[in-house]
């Protein structure tokens, strides 16, 4: 599929992808971003195609400890494709307040599992209104069936509703820098360079918050 888009010699007909999908790293199965999907997404961005892609909501869960079972935020739960070295990956933060709130308690943490720096930035991905479809529609009517058409929307929180955020600045970037289309890896150094600190670690908040108007002015 991928030589088929964008195999029209100089048309680039895809500039970007979004990928709010993932699934838990497992060292078992593959080296950290080896993996047949995070392969498949480097190779991708190598073709000119920016990918950006939700870290996963694996960042919180329990611990033993010697008083008792106690509920922490993990480290290293970055999901795939997350762990691609070339991919944007993107964690989750407050909707309103994330200087004072900072990165989402299940926003998954890095390093990765072979201590790179994941995510590489963060976007609101908490209590986000979006259009319901699926499971998710088919909720809101229960018991009844969703009426045909039916114009629906849910307030939905993961990083699933935050990498969109970076993917829509991205592509209002590259629609008045035109200059970048075909550079995913240029692009992706612009934003982490641009990103607004929230103040947290990097395994937490990555480079930051995206910041598209610093990203403008920055080039």
């Amino acid at each position: 599929m991928r030589e088929e888009v964008n195999g029209n010699g100089k048309l680039l007909r895809i500039h970007g992808v979004n990928l709010s999908v993932g699934y838990e790293f497992d060292a078992k199965w593959f080296a950290c971003g080896q993996s047949p999907l995070c392969v498949e997404v480097d190779r991708l961005v190598r073709s000119g195609v920016v990918v950006v892609v939700a870290a996963g909501n694996t960042g919180y869960g329990a611990l033993p400890a010697a008083a008792r079972r106690t509920n922490t935020g993990l480290a290293l739960t970055i999901n795939d494709p997350g762990n691609a070295e070339l991919a944007i990956t993107v964690g989750s933060t407050h909707r309103d307040m994330p200087h004072t709130y900072g990165v989402s308690y299940f926003s998954s943490k890095g390093p990765t599992g072979d201590g790179r720096l994941k995510p590489d930035l963060v976007a609101p991905g908490e209590r986000i209104t979006s259009c319901a479809a699926g499971r998710k529609l088919t909720e809101l009517y229960a018991p009844e069936p969703p009426p045909p058409a039916a114009p629906a929307y849910v307030d939905d929180s993961g990083t699933s509703m935050a990498a969109p955020h970076v993917s829509g600045a991205i592509a209002a970037f590259l629609s008045i820098r035109r200059e970048f289309i075909g550079r995913p890896e240029k692009v992706k150094r612009i934003f982490m360079d641009s990103a607004t600190s929230l103040g947290r670690v990097e395994h937490f908040q990555g480079r930051g918050m995206v910041d598209l108007m610093r990203a403008i002015q920055s080039v």
